[in-house]
């Protein structure tokens, strides 16, 4: 193991010393934050395609393969399509708001009285988002070092806080690309064709497995309605996911990066339900369909490619990990700390001064992020966790946040009524149901949108300077320019 231990070593040294590089270029809150806003389209892609394809895309998509063959692929098939309905319906306006949260958006649209419930939900799901990542570290770890499960939390918890605090998203963007690049190698041209052939190819594959492993819909319309719900919904509306829209340089950059980015996640979600059905076939008995990732690295692949492979696992926490806790910490201070404080401002820089700005965000970075090494080391069930947050993301906020952007006649009253009642309903019918049941987030989106739309019909339209304004904005009209005019684009 000493090959694959220095290529975990080496990779792990890189993420820290691109942290380091990316302390010297976030100088001002826009840098920090959003770097900038001046990607283009090829680290804008990379970078999207690495946040939304984390450990559960990889090593549970992976397990989902192992379980019900290639209709596994569905949990992370929904995720590609949330992510394209994103970049082709909707990416170009939220780039051209210049805000830095979801929050931010619906103070602008409905008057500045929206933010801060909107922004504890959202906090939440970050949270606990930042929280599952950070557990799935013992599990490679455990493979890679047999470390126990609260060393490896800790040690793969500090390495992103650390890059993280550093150079915020110039540091985030920089580790995503070379992730990005790390899983691509790893999963997609390595570890998926080595399955195949071991496996002894699709031929031997469908002789040895039951029919259903090869239909599309094996795993169950209900269920992949959930996750049409949960997960492509849920990607319209993260903040982890907004934020890596506001590093676009323009609107086309999101709109098509993003496309080719939702893409990718399609193509990776089925090579990962493929190289769980060849696991299945050299492995029928694993004690858990979680374990077929490290098995069939640890057991079938060379010296060396274990460690890429490996290192793409890590790469895939990393990056889902990094980008929940950016935008957890963000959420904090710009959307609670700050209007408590009494100094929010929309889309520009809060009191204080530009390095101020910068400071308190390093400062929220490195805090959040000890809560979360400490809540995960605390955790054990990272299903019932991610099951929570997106049910409270999604029962809470997708039907302002999308009402918002597409009808006009929503008013704050309506949207303040749907984040409460759906949030509420969400929490009760999860204690009443049961945490992993389905219905939560059926009933809770419901409530949230006949409360959305039955308030905003008998309450004042939304003033028509407020829409004017807002109107100005996702015209790309009236938001402070940021971006020093010196400074070259990233491509």
């Amino acid at each position: 193991m000493a090959v694959d231990y220095a290529v975990i070593i080496v990779y792990l040294a890189g993420m820290l010393a691109m942290g380091w590089w990316g302390m010297r270029r976030a100088k001002s809150k826009s840098e920090f934050l959003v770097a900038g806003r001046r990607l283009g389209p090829g680290m804008y892609s990379g970078t999207m395609a690495a946040i939304v394809l984390g450990g559960a895309s990889t090593i549970g998509g992976v397990g989902l393969g192992y379980q019900y063959g290639l209709s596994g692929a569905w949990m992370v098939f929904t995720i590609g399509l949330g992510l394209l309905a994103l970049s082709v319906f909707f990416s170009a306006r939220i780039a051209r708001l210049k805000v830095y949260t979801v929050s931010e958006m619906l103070d602008l649209r409905y008057g500045g009285r929206a933010g801060i419930i909107s922004g504890v939900v959202m906090w939440a799901y970050t949270l606990m988002l930042a929280v599952t990542s950070t557990i799935a570290y013992a599990t490679i770890f455990d493979v890679l070092f047999d470390l126990n499960r609260t060393v490896a939390i800790i040690l793969g918890g500090t390495i992103v806080v650390a890059y993280s605090t550093l150079g915020g998203m110039w540091s985030i963007t920089l580790t995503d690309m070379v992730q990005f690049v790390v899983k691509t190698i790893g999963v997609l041209l390595l570890l998926l064709p080595i399955a195949v052939i071991k496996a002894g190819g699709f031929s031997e594959m469908k002789a040895k497995l039951p029919t259903e492993y090869f239909d599309p819909l094996g795993i169950g319309g209900e269920t992949i309605f959930t996750y049409v719900l949960i997960y492509t919904f849920g990607m319209l509306i993260g903040q982890d996911i907004w934020q890596r829209v506001f590093t676009a340089r323009s609107d086309k950059v999101a709109r098509i990066g993003g496309t080719v980015a939702g893409t990718y996640c399609l193509i990776y979600a089925v090579a990962g339900a493929v190289i769980g059905t060849a696991a299945k076939v050299m492995y029928p008995k694993l004690p858990s369909a979680d374990a077929a990732f490290a098995t069939i690295v640890k057991d079938e692949l060379p010296i060396g490619v274990r460690g890429l492979v490996l290192a793409a696992a890590l790469a895939a926490v990393m990056s889902t990990s990094s980008g929940a806790l950016i935008a957890c910490a963000t959420v904090a201070n710009n959307d609670i700390w700050s209007r408590l404080r009494g100094v929010v401002s929309r889309g520009g820089e809060a009191a204080g001064g530009e390095h101020d700005e910068v400071k308190g965000n390093r400062v929220f970075i490195l805090v959040m992020g000890v809560a979360v090494i400490v809540i995960a080391i605390a955790l054990n069930n990272v299903v019932e966790a991610l099951t929570v947050a997106y049910n409270l993301l999604v029962g809470g906020l997708l039907v302002p946040i999308l009402g918002g952007l597409l009808w006009r006649r929503g008013t704050a009253a309506g949207a303040l009524a749907a984040v409460s009642v759906g949030g509420l309903a969400v929490i009760g019918l999860m204690a009443g149901y049961g945490i992993l049941a389905n219905e939560p987030v059926y009933y809770g989106l419901l409530a949230s949108l006949a409360v959305y739309v039955t308030v905003s019909l008998a309450t004042k339209p939304t003033d028509a300077a407020v829409l004017a304004a807002w109107r100005e904005r996702l015209a790309g009209r009236g938001a402070t320019t940021e971006e020093p005019a010196h400074e070259p684009a990233a491509t």
